[in-house]
């Protein structure tokens, strides 16, 4: 497979061996999320989608961080350019909407990402940061990554589907103490929680082995199977099952089904092309 890698400044892509891995890359501001920072992210993404050896998606943080969520340090800047590049407020109520507009495809652009994506949380997780790695598959922490949904104690409600992605994740009634009285969780709390999928103590090596092993999975049938669980949190049991029923006819048709097959019957692992 190929070997890509670009770098935007504040998101860098890198696609290896069928991982793609998105890099929030603002360190020095703990990764929160600016207005470039969002359109370098969302593009980033939509490449990635276009990469046709692009079989995992890893999104994680440069530096100590995953990302604390939006840039508060400069909403009361007086500067224009801080005010322009480094947050989500524009010149107008229209500006900010038409800006958490965009920023909110970030999260929808992912949660519906073909292949499977993991959101590998090396350090502080907070906000529109949380949001972020919601919207992942998989949320692999670091066992000294801590979590805060840290909106009302900020003065705001909640973006980028906080309570939409809490409420799927934990609950209703977790999602609810988590968004109205938020409080800073460890990385086991977390766990405990339903927040992430596990904690690790070497998040490099955990995350490679687990995006490795999806790699490996066949294509269609990860695609597809992502699709009947998203069917699966709104339709209803005949609507689902109609949806069901073509997507695993094509898969069970496909070359790859075959060559599973083949492969149980040699006792060997299977090699899929996609087909």
């Amino acid at each position: 497979m190929s070997a890509t890698a670009i770098g935007t400044g504040t998101v860098l892509f890198q696609l290896h061996d069928g991982i793609g891995t998105l890099t929030l890359n603002r360190p020095e501001r703990r990764n929160a999320i600016s207005w470039q920072l969002v359109q370098d992210l969302l593009a980033a993404i939509e490449r990635a989608g276009t990469e046709q050896d692009l079989r995992v998606l890893v999104v994680t943080g440069a530096g100590a961080d995953f990302c604390v969520g939006a840039d508060l340090a400069r909403v009361g800047s007086d500067n224009a350019q801080d005010q322009e590049t480094r947050t989500l407020r524009g010149r107008s109520v229209a500006d900010d909407r038409e800006r958490l507009r965009r920023a909110s495809a970030i999260v929808e652009t992912l949660a519906y990402f073909p292949a499977p994506t993991i959101a590998a949380v090396n350090g502080a997780c907070a906000g529109l940061g949380l949001s972020l790695a919601l919207a992942a598959d998989f949320r692999i922490a670091a066992r000294t990554a801590v979590f805060n949904t840290a909106f009302v104690s900020a003065g705001v409600s909640g973006d980028l589907g906080s309570a939409w992605l809490l409420t799927r994740a934990v609950g209703g009634a977790r999602a609810r103490a988590l968004l109205l009285d938020p409080a800073k969780l460890t990385a086991s709390e977390a766990a405990d929680l339903g927040l992430v999928t596990e904690t690790t103590a070497d998040l490099a090596a955990r995350v490679g082995a687990l995006a490795g092993k999806l790699a490996a999975q066949a294509p269609k049938a990860m695609r597809y199977a992502k699709e009947n669980l998203t069917d699966a949190g709104s339709a209803t049991l005949s609507d689902y099952l109609r949806r069901e029923v073509p997507r695993m006819v094509e898969c069970a048709r496909s070359g790859d089904a075959r060559r599973a097959a083949q492969a149980f019957l040699e006792k060997r692992k299977p090699v899929f092309t996609g087909e």
